[in-house]
């Protein structure tokens, strides 16, 4: 069974830094894309950075310059280094994999538990 976790939530001060980590777990052929979602309390789930197999990124427009996200091929993982914090950041912070290649078979829109930040002013 493949899942993700992420880890690397917590507290922080405006202007801060987070690291976020999420890994796929399970017998893994290939993901091609990996996203980060946040949602807000009382918001929808928004997009906040999303990274392809070959390193493209996209940015949502309120996290472009303060927020990176990379990603590691070989350990099915990606991360989300989020500097220069504001209290709009607060949220829980899901992974995202829409297409998992697995031993058994194709796997879509993929989530994980989320994992929350909280930015303080």
């Amino acid at each position: 069974q493949v899942q993700l976790v992420e880890s690397g939530g917590g507290l922080v001060q405006a202007g801060g830094s987070l690291r976020l980590s999420c890994t796929a777990s399970g017998i893994i052929f290939g993901i091609n894309q990996m996203a980060w979602y946040r949602q807000a309390p009382g918001k929808q789930r928004e997009m906040v950075a999303d990274i392809t197999r070959g390193g493209s990124t996209v940015y949502a427009d309120s996290v472009k310059g303060r927020f990176t996200i990379s990603g590691d091929d070989a350990s099915h993982a990606v991360y989300l280094q989020m500097d220069s914090l504001k209290p709009e950041d607060t949220g829980v912070y899901y992974c995202h994999a829409p297409i998992i290649a697995t031993s058994r078979g194709i796997r879509y829109d993929n989530w994980g538990q989320g994992t929350r930040v909280t930015v303080s002013s």
